[in-house]
């Protein structure tokens, strides 16, 4: 592993400035305009793949945006490796609170700002750095096969078939995945529980056209304002959901089980501090570290209707629409729990409106074990980089397509992300610490080394 590092130390400005040519692709993949973006990212990761040392490298066509397959086979008999990223990004609104160009990434106070810079196209070209290294020096000890797609970020739609389609080829012992955060640099992690996710639409229908609110206004049900109603009573003033049915298959911790998972260094007061916020708030009884890890929580994601231009226009409108999406935890079913935020909204509506309720897209919860060979290779190597054994974090977040991976493939994956909290992914001004994407480059290579010895 010595001329491994010695080659990244060597190399490591050059990864740097590849990365920003890949950052500058604005591969958005919910936005149909940028389809040509996809494609162009696409093929520019696959050749990337081919020039640090794949024996094949192609980008391979879906339903929807293609996929980028690589391969390097050092041994038939060796361990496999399966890496998967995505390079598809959020939309970057609203424009006007980034402090700089989004898709024109620059280095500022130590970290590269850009969308994607950490979600995940910084994490994944970690993974494509270090395998160059490793097929450089001639020290990669497991077959590898990277597998990025560029729909994660709408729920992977394509990349369930594709995977269904291509069993053989994405054979492996683990996957291995950077799409994920640690607690903080100073208390490395491993991520070994993701959030399941199921994303609704909602609409609310009044009058058959806007109307006056001069003139019809207390006489006809205004669809904004009954929406609003039917949001707030989705959760209740102890933030419990309030749902039939929807706590059914959620598994309560035992008091030993919280005292453990709280004992990760966490503080309300920086945490606060961090969100400029005077409070926090959630499901009553629990700390805030279980909200956003091991409870499920309900949240509006975008909400409109009327008139929202500049000036007045005094109109009841005639439609009124929500974005609203449910994290969910293990043994929790998105499709289940769609099904029933679908009867519960369309009981609880009046008579006055009428509502349409459309699924978007889900996944279901998922569990790393921390027994399996690659976790223990993981912590090892995190520990060699950090100087710190790596805490196990369940994480709040969601990759819909992790619990496909397991029940298409068999495969389990390993959640080893170099994100933070302060690098606002999905948010604008996202950024990634360079001390964190160089830590990433310097892990993998050791990790490859662990779990090629582990039995």
């Amino acid at each position: 592993m010595d001329k491994v590092k010695v080659y990244i130390a060597e190399h490591k400005d050059r990864f740097v400035n590849e990365l920003f040519d890949l950052l500058r692709i604005p591969s958005i993949s919910a936005q149909s305009e940028h389809k040509p973006d996809m494609v162009r990212c696409a093929e520019w990761l696959a050749a990337a793949l081919k020039k640090a040392g794949a024996d094949r490298s192609e980008v391979l066509p879906t339903k929807g945006n293609p996929v980028v397959y690589a391969e390097k086979i050092v041994d038939p008999k060796a361990k496999t490796v399966l890496v998967y990223g995505h390079y598809d990004v959020m939309p970057v609104d609203p424009r006007e609170e980034w402090r700089t160009e989004p898709f024109e990434p620059v280095v500022k106070d130590g970290r590269i700002w850009a969308r994607g810079a950490d979600d995940d196209k910084g994490q994944l070209w970690m993974h494509a750095k270090a395998f160059e290294a490793m097929c450089a020096t001639d020290s990669l000890p497991c077959n590898v096969k990277f597998m990025l797609e560029g729909e994660e970020e709408i729920g992977s739609p394509s990349l369930y078939q594709f995977c269904r389609d291509n069993k053989e080829m994405l054979k492996a012992d683990i996957i291995l995945v950077s799409d994920t955060s640690m607690i903080s640099m100073q208390t490395p992690s491993i991520t070994c529980g993701l959030r399941g996710l199921a994303y609704m639409e909602v609409e609310v229908t009044g009058p058959d056209k806007d109307l006056h609110s001069g003139l019809f206004g207390g006489a006809v049900a205004n669809p904004a304002n009954v929406l609003t109603r039917l949001v707030s009573q989705l959760v209740d003033e102890n933030g419990h959901i309030t749902i039939p049915g929807f706590y059914d298959d959620v598994r309560e911790l035992s008091p030993a089980e919280r005292k453990a998972f709280n004992e990760a260094p966490f503080s309300i007061e920086e945490y606060k501090k961090s969100l400029s916020i005077g409070d926090v708030e959630g499901e009553a009884g629990y700390t805030t570290l279980e909200r956003t890890g091991v409870r499920p929580s309900l949240d509006v994601n975008g909400i409109w209707g009327g008139y929202i231009e500049e000036g007045t226009k005094t109109v009841i409108p005639s439609r009124a629409s929500a974005k609203i999406s449910m994290r969910l935890v293990p043994n929790q079913d998105y499709q289940k729990i769609s099904k029933l935020f679908e009867q519960h909204f369309k009981s609880i509506a009046p008579k006055s409106v009428t509502v349409k309720v459309l699924s978007l897209h889900g996944g279901m919860p998922y569990v790393s074990p921390t027994d399996m060979p690659a976790y223990k290779a993981a912590e090892k190597a995190v520990e060699d980089t950090f100087g710190k054994k790596p805490l196990p974090f369940y994480s709040g977040g969601s990759i819909p397509i992790i619990s496909g991976f397991e029940s298409i493939l068999g495969i389990k994956s390993l959640l080893i992300g170099f994100g933070l909290a302060e690098d606002a992914i999905h948010s604008p001004n996202e950024s990634y610490g360079l001390d964190q994407f160089y830590k990433g480059v310097d892990t993998i290579p050791l990790f490859y080394k662990y779990f090629a010895e582990s039995k």
